[in-house]
């Protein structure tokens, strides 16, 4: 993005800040943009929908829809739409979007296990699907299950193929896209990411599976997002609610999302929410935090930075 922050300059900023006292990153990313809309619908686990209000610009992160099992703690029935491959692809299609761009930040069965059987029908129903991950997952481990399929990558994925390494971007139709750091492991080998996505004129930090790291830090000064989306179940993964309200401190967010709870037995359970914004309220209580329910479409009033 064209107004970030290099990273030298950030080592001086950083060294400075160390010397000084150390200014928060909280307070040095105060929101000063407008608030702007955006809407989200979390399917549970760490999988969830971005769009804008009126649905032209539709981004999917990561791919775990009619098998989740993120309902099943909450007490709630799956809807009809999010059944299988083709209702989600007669859903899709029938809010008329300009584009549909299909994100992986890693290859782990409950982030991607129903990529290859949702490409094909949205394909079919005449929406406009790209997609975008780590570059050598895109075009190599995954290349195989593209031929599979019958699917030509290159015309699917972003960068004709390519997708973006860590520290790239790529814009698409009005939607930015930066890969950045995720601390976490994989089936093939390849980095787990995040990414920094601008949809709407609001830069959204989907954290992916990970542990807080001190490059958060990084991101928020280098990429200014204003919404954090962070994984924050616990258990045998990822960083819990404690660690996921202090990357949102690194980050400088002014508005939080917690996700990737309440999805299996090893994961904390639907309390995870209350005990994120708990934590969020000690260390960045001037991020506001909106919990989600599985299924459900928000509508978030985000504040935006001044860029």
């Amino acid at each position: 993005m064209s107004d970030a922050v290099s990273r030298g300059d950030f080592f001086q900023i950083s060294a400075a800040a160390g010397a000084a006292g150390a200014v928060s990153p909280t307070t040095a990313a105060a929101a000063g943009g407008p608030t702007l809309p955006l809407k989200m619908r979390w399917y549970g686990g760490g999988v969830y929908e971005l769009a804008t209000p009126e649905d032209k610009s539709i981004v999917l992160v990561d791919a775990w829809i009619w098998s989740n099992t993120g309902f099943k703690a909450f007490g709630l029935d799956k809807p009809a739409d999010l059944s299988s491959a083709a209702a989600y692809a007669v859903y899709t299609n029938s809010r008329n979007p300009d584009t549909f761009v299909y994100t992986l930040t890693l290859d782990h069965a409950h982030h991607m296990c129903v990529y290859f059987e949702l490409l094909p029908p949205l394909v079919s129903a005449g929406v406009d699907v790209k997609s975008v991950g780590q570059s050598d997952l895109m075009r190599s481990a995954l290349v195989p299950k593209f031929k599979a399929a019958n699917l030509d990558y290159t015309q699917l994925v972003l960068n004709n193929g390519g997708g973006i390494n860590l520290g790239g971007t790529v814009t698409y139709k009005g939607i930015t896209f930066v890969l950045v750091p995720a601390v976490h492991s994989t089936f093939a080998g390849v980095p787990a990411v995040g990414f920094v996505i601008e949809i709407g004129g609001v830069r959204v930090y989907a954290s992916g599976d990970t542990d807080v790291y001190g490059d958060m830090a990084l991101t928020g000064m280098r990429d200014k997002p204003d919404l954090a989306v962070v994984s924050s179940g616990n258990g045998a993964f990822t960083m819990g609610p404690d660690d996921a309200a202090f990357a949102c401190k690194l980050a400088g967010v002014a508005h939080a999302v917690p996700v990737h709870y309440a999805h299996n037995p090893l994961v904390l359970q639907t309390r995870c929410g209350d005990l994120f914004k708990a934590a969020i309220a000690r260390v960045a209580p001037r991020t506001t935090v909106s919990v989600l329910r599985p299924g459900e479409t928000t509508t978030l009033s985000v504040a935006t930075k001044t860029r």
